[in-house]
């Protein structure tokens, strides 16, 4: 207990401090938000896999699907490493710096604003921006609260997200992105060796990975159409390969329209930092997504007789499932996991409520306000709203845990579902194609949040589906989120070309900024 209440104390000091030290960046609008454009490659490449990965994934995806799929559950780790870290980082990191900055825009809202000429749009992405937001939040209070709950018996789960919620919102308030970068690294180090250190140590207490794998094999699994598989949780697709397939998609392609994703991209130095960038936060992402998901897999050897239902599910629910493996553990290790998972949730969250409130100042509030706000009021705004955010999701976290409303696997799928469901395609579109029209990108703003709202309606009714797509797609926050991202690429690209185009004396400006001409040394272009 001592050791754990020790580095609870020293993390707890160095998050606060580096908050005042980063203050110094935080004066004014663009350094609160995007630290000046000039963060470097490893703290912009580690401020991208700490804000993807979290408690969420740790406690709540990892042990859901590591519990449903088994082994084969690391591919949505490797799926998260090359989709949505390698890959999105190719497609859109440098297209994204430019262009934003050519436009001046500082948040995902404020670039539909500025790249379709429509302050509507803006106004529409910050609203869907705050409130889909919450629901991730609270699912990070939720994840990183269960394991306070195993290391500190008897401490009160509403303490924990309470003490989280302050943490939070002293270094965000005084540091702004610097502070979250800064942190990100020190707590992407942290997960990277705390990860490796468990995943050794809970496959040890099966005699480690073979004997793990083979005791696993002997367990049978049965798929959707009731057919008996032995060893599949062993296999490397697993019982449910379709469904894995959602998950994958969901968790990797969805990073491509989060605006707490995509922002990283605003605020990156230069090209080096890209190059740099891109190969340091996809080897990240393969340690600590891969290795979260390859641990959960092993979770049905951890859980047996009156810990799982007669439906075959922890008694606990699915995010019972990590907290419970590693209470074999040490007690000097369990107090490295709880830094490991604080360090994961604390940087996420960090990253989610600067982004809410950026959000909500920059282009909800000085959009509707009659006087312009001055600098220095959107500042105050800025910090206000980090703390407004930072509440409102600790209190939904409460209510959620109290009622067992959904678990953190739900709440995340709904959160992802409905960002990315309606700006992946039209911020992708935006950057590359001229012809992308306004009217898309409402038609997918409607149908990533239409699809999700509707997604609540069957969960909170019950309803179920004659029709396999309907089955399928609205079985679960994970596939509606999958159906919204999906439709919307084929959406936007449809209605583009059948509504009207913006004029090409706007558009073609935009564009220029990639053909701006630039000089390099020979040692990094071939060209004569």
């Amino acid at each position: 207990m001592f050791l754990k209440v020790f580095l609870l104390v020293v993390f707890i000091a160095v998050t606060i401090a580096i908050g005042v030290y980063a203050h110094k960046s935080a004066k004014d609008v663009n350094g609160f938000v995007l630290a000046g454009r000039s963060v470097g490659p490893w703290l912009t490449a580690f401020a991208y896999g700490t804000s993807y990965f979290s408690a969420v994934i740790f406690v709540g995806y990892a042990g859901q699907f590591g519990w449903r799929y088994g082994v084969s559950s690391t591919w949505v780790g490797l799926g998260n490493a090359f989709l949505g870290s390698l890959l999105a980082w190719v497609v859109l990191g440098r297209r994204t710096r430019l262009m934003t900055q050519s436009l001046g825009s500082r948040t995902m809202p404020d670039f539909f604003g500025l790249r379709f000429q429509d302050r509507n749009l803006k106004l529409a992405a910050s609203v869907i921006t705050f409130i889909f937001l919450i629901p991730y939040t609270a699912s990070l209070f939720n994840g990183l609260s269960r394991l306070f709950s195993m290391a500190f018996p008897g401490v009160p789960y509403q303490l924990c997200v309470i003490v989280m919620a302050i943490l939070t919102g002293i270094y965000v308030v005084a540091g702004g992105y610097m502070a979250t970068a800064i942190n990100d690294f020190i707590q992407g180090i942290i997960m990277l060796v705390g990860i490796v250190a468990v995943i050794l140590a809970v496959l040890n207490v099966h005699g480690g990975f073979v004997s793990s794998l083979v005791e696993l094999s002997g367990l049978t699994a049965t798929a959707s159409n009731g057919q008996v598989m032995q060893g599949a949780y062993a296999s490397f697709f697993g019982p449910e390969p379709l469904m894995l397939l959602g998950v994958v998609i969901l968790t990797s392609l969805g990073t491509w329209g989060l605006p707490q994703m995509v922002g990283k991209f605003y605020a990156i130095r230069d090209e080096d930092a890209v190059r740099k960038g891109t190969i340091i936060s996809t080897a990240f992402a393969v340690v600590v997504a891969g290795g979260c998901y390859f641990l959960g897999g092993f979770g049905r050897l951890f859980l047996t007789g009156d810990q799982i239902t007669a439906a075959g599910t922890p008694v606990g629910g699915y995010d019972s499932v990590i907290p419970t493996m590693l209470s074999y553990l040490p007690d000097a290790l369990i107090a490295v996991v709880l830094i490991l998972v604080l360090s994961a949730s604390m940087s996420t969250l960090s990253s989610l409520v600067l982004t809410s409130s950026s959000t909500m100042t920059l282009d909800f509030l000085s959009q509707i306000r009659k006087e312009k706000m001055d600098e220095k009021t959107k500042l105050i705004s800025l910090r206000v709203l980090v703390a407004v955010f930072i509440v409102i999701s600790a209190v939904i976290a409460i209510i959620q845990y109290t009622s067992s409303v959904a678990f953190i696997a739900q709440l995340m799928g709904v959160s992802w579902g409905a960002l990315a469901g309606s700006f992946l395609a039209p911020f992708m579109y935006g950057l590359y194609w001229k012809k992308t029209t306004k009217a898309s990108v409402y038609v997918s703003f409607i149908f990533g949040v239409g699809v999700t709202v509707f997604e609540l309606f069957v969960l909170a009714t019950g309803a179920t589906f004659t029709s396999p797509f309907m089955a399928y797609f609205f079985a679960s926050p994970i596939n509606a989120g999958v159906l919204t991202m999906l439709g919307g690429l084929i959406l936007v690209p449809i209605v583009s070309l059948i509504t009207p185009k913006m004029d090409k004396t706007v558009v073609d400006p935009m564009f220029s900024c990639y053909d701006t001409r630039v000089s390099v040394r020979a040692a990094e272009n071939l060209s004569e």
